[in-house]
Formats: C-alpha cells, structure tokens, sequence
C-alpha cells in the first residue's frame, strides 16, 4: 500500500484527522527551515552560530522536536536570510471549535 491511499484510509478517521491538522503548521515550518538551509548551503553548525544559539537547538528546529517562540524563529530567520511571516486564517463554518470557557474574575474587596 502506498503512503497516500494509507493515508487517506486514516484520514477517515475523526481523531487521526484532527491530529494531522494540528501538525500542519509545524510541519510546514521544518520543511522552510530545511529548504532554506539547503538552498543556502548552510550547516547546522553555522545557522546555529549566525543565529546566536547552539547546533542542538537548531537541530531540534530542523527535526520538528522542538516549537521555537517567535522571537528564536526571528533570530533563525535572519541567519538564513528570511523572513517569518504569520498569519491568522478563519476556520470555515460548522468546523470552529467551541468558545473557552472564561474563568470567574476574583473580586476585590472595597
């Protein structure tokens, strides 16, 4: 069987699908982070030096083992010569999760 008939026949699943969904972004962003490293001919080592941190952390970026805050992102994009770009989309209709439960505010005593 071939990864994308797998795929489809898991996909059919609810909670394999949801968890799939949720990995989208995070796979999307090693795939940049590695193909802009390639295409720049750049090791692992020297992204790491150009971006201020270690080779592990770099490494771990690359591999997806690790969710980098936006500021790390910065710092390795400008050592790859990017830059990042965020964004926020609307969930289609009948798709949205359900609001956060807000939590009660304390009271102040007067």
């Amino acid at each position: 069987m071939e990864f994308k008939e797998f795929k489809r026949k898991l996909m059919k699943n609810p909670e394999f699908r949801r968890e799939w969904e949720a990995l989208g972004p995070a796979c999307d962003l090693t795939r940049s982070l590695l193909d802009l490293q390639m295409k720049r001919g750049l090791s692992t080592t020297e992204v790491a030096r150009r971006a201020g941190t270690s080779a592990a952390v770099v490494s771990r970026l690359v591999r997806g083992a690790e969710r980098p805050s936006l500021r790390m992102l910065h710092r390795v994009a400008e050592a790859l010569d990017a830059r990042v770009v965020v964004r926020l989309e609307p969930i289609a209709r009948g798709r949205a999760r359900p609001a956060a439960k807000k939590r009660p505010r304390a009271s102040r005593a007067s």
